[in-house]
């Protein structure tokens, strides 16, 4: 079952992950165009994915992050994570 993104709540912070990247920064167009692409495969993911069983993590989320781990050189996922 194909999992829907949904926005994470603040806990500890009155400010949004977004508020943090400045306004001008490269990374925002990039994200503008990641979202088009994305979107236009909504389609495609929906049709490889169950409609039953437990919801996985969206596949936009697994390839945005996908997209910044090469753009700053991660070298792996787990250290992405710290």
């Amino acid at each position: 079952m194909r999992g829907r993104p949904k926005q994470q709540t603040t806990l500890f912070s009155l400010r949004t992950p977004g508020d943090r990247v400045p306004a001008g920064h490269p990374l925002r167009r990039v994200k503008d165009m990641a979202d088009a692409a994305l979107a236009a495969l909504s389609p495609t993911f929906d049709e490889m994915y169950s409609g039953t069983g437990r919801p996985s993590i969206p596949p936009e989320h697994l390839l945005k992050s996908c997209l910044l781990m090469a753009f700053y050189s991660v070298r792996s996922e787990r250290l992405f994570c710290e």
